[in-house]
């Protein structure tokens, strides 16, 4: 899927990447620290800070989006990532100012969380 954006900035570089897909692997607060910090390794962005995760409490939103929502700030912006655990969804943002391998994200992502066939991917 392609999105067409005006440039309203073509001064400033920015890179975005959306992946979503379902996941089989166990999923908890440490593999989703341990995915976002090492997600920003592999593609050789620097963190400047730990990632923040948050699991709302019972009762404070729907039960079908129960989960979680975790944050990694970089030099560069920052990775978003949010996954629904009845669902076993995630779907992860690479925000940057500074050039990725997207492959290299998705394929990571894929890999990390043995995410299913029907995963997928768009840089907007």
């Amino acid at each position: 899927m392609s999105i067409e954006l005006k440039n309203i900035a073509p001064d400033i570089f920015r890179q975005r990447l959306l992946i979503e897909g379902f996941w089989t692997v166990e999923v908890d607060e440490a593999s989703i620290k341990d995915y976002l910090l090492s997600l920003a390794a592999h593609l050789d962005l620097r963190t400047y800070g730990d990632p923040i995760i948050f699991s709302p409490s019972s009762g404070m939103g729907k039960e079908e989006n129960a989960g979680y929502d975790a944050f990694v700030p970089l030099i560069d912006s920052g990775i978003s990532a949010y996954f629904w655990s009845k669902r076993k969804f995630l779907s992860v943002v690479v925000y940057t100012c500074k050039g990725f391998s997207s492959e290299n994200a998705v394929s990571y992502t894929k890999q990390f969380f043995n995410l299913a066939d029907e995963a997928v991917s768009f840089n907007f």
